[in-house]
């Protein structure tokens, strides 16, 4: 179960906060940091995007992996030899971004359209680095019309591990994922395939699990609606019928409450003003509440929230009534 790299939200704080207060998590990831095209990589830019402080914390760092945005003209042999000589355990290479800007700048899930520049960077970022080294994807850029030719690339160049989100990047989030996809992966390499997209319930983690047989699986906007997504997971496991609608109403309540006050805790421990932890803490609500009747007006209260003080208290009767 592994909590998926988010760009703007998957921070040291927000890592440590999470692994505190639902540490069922097996793993997590930085957001992506974009090495430049232009000038210099510094090591302490390195060490700063990852968080230093937690980076000297052996039970984070061992469980997150530095994900990283390149491109072929950026400095890409420069950053993974920084990063190598920092003696992180894992890098991940995020080949999914469907960011429209990021894309243009022939980043991101550009690169899956274009094998020669893909391999290129690849095989230099494997020779800079000897630890762990994976990629996340999309099953294409346009279309699936490469799909087995990147899986092939993939091993080809000693990539360890292979994340794949089962949409292209022009689909964005739209529709549904299609897990056939992740299931021709399993079959097709020899590498160990995380299986991402859509991914919303214990009943569809098990129904992926039955239906492709991935190594693990990645969560991203589940995790975001359910932090305790793995908890709830691993002490239910195969038993999702024994679960009811209202027992997970009052759980989301109950732990929503746990899950702002450990997010309060180590953003004001990292020194984030009121201004910007209230303006995350609106960010992070996009999906916390769908699961209740009249969600938008839940929703509606917190947003318009102008100080930190009255989100807390908009929670207070939020738990309250609900748990």
């Amino acid at each position: 179960m592994i909590f998926a790299p988010m760009e703007g939200v998957t921070d040291g704080p927000y890592r440590e906060a999470i692994q505190r207060a639902f540490g069922d998590w097996d793993y997590y990831s930085t957001d992506f940091y974009r090495i430049p095209s232009v000038g210099n990589v510094h090591t302490k830019t390195l060490v700063k995007h990852y968080g230093e402080e937690y980076l000297k914390k052996k039970s984070h760092s061992i469980k997150t992996a530095y994900q990283f945005l390149t491109s072929e003209i950026a400095q890409t042999k420069q950053a993974i030899n920084l990063i190598s000589e920092l003696n992180y355990h894992h890098i991940d290479l995020n080949l999914g971004c469907p960011s429209k800007k990021v894309n243009s700048n022939k980043g991101g899930a550009y690169l899956l359209s274009d094998l020669k520049a893909l391999e290129k960077i690849i095989r230099d970022i494997r020779e800079s680095f000897q630890n762990v080294f994976t990629v996340k994807i999309r099953i294409g850029y346009r279309d699936d019309s490469l799909f087995f030719d990147l899986l092939n690339l993939f091993e080809d160049c000693g990539v360890d591990g292979i994340t794949i989100h089962a949409r292209t990047r022009d689909q964005l989030y739209k529709g549904v994922a299609d897990w056939s996809y992740i299931e021709k992966a399993v079959k097709h390499s020899s590498l160990p395939i995380i299986a991402n997209g859509d991914i919303w319930t214990i009943e569809d983690i098990d129904r992926i699990y039955d239906q492709c047989d991935p190594y693990a699986i990645m969560c991203g906007r589940s995790a975001l609606k359910t932090p305790w997504l793995a908890s709830i997971y691993k002490e239910y496991q195969g038993r999702a019928d024994f679960i009811s609608e209202e027992f997970l109403l009052k759980l989301r309540a109950q732990n929503l409450d746990l899950y702002f006050y450990e997010l309060e805790k180590e953003y004001r421990k990292f020194g984030y003003p009121e201004s910007t932890i209230l303006k995350r803490f609106k960010a992070f609500c996009r999906y916390l509440f769908d699961d209740y009747e009249n969600f938008e007006l839940i929703r509606g209260k917190f947003l318009r929230s102008q100080e930190l003080r009255e989100f807390k208290d908009h929670l207070d009767q939020f738990v309250h009534r609900y748990s």
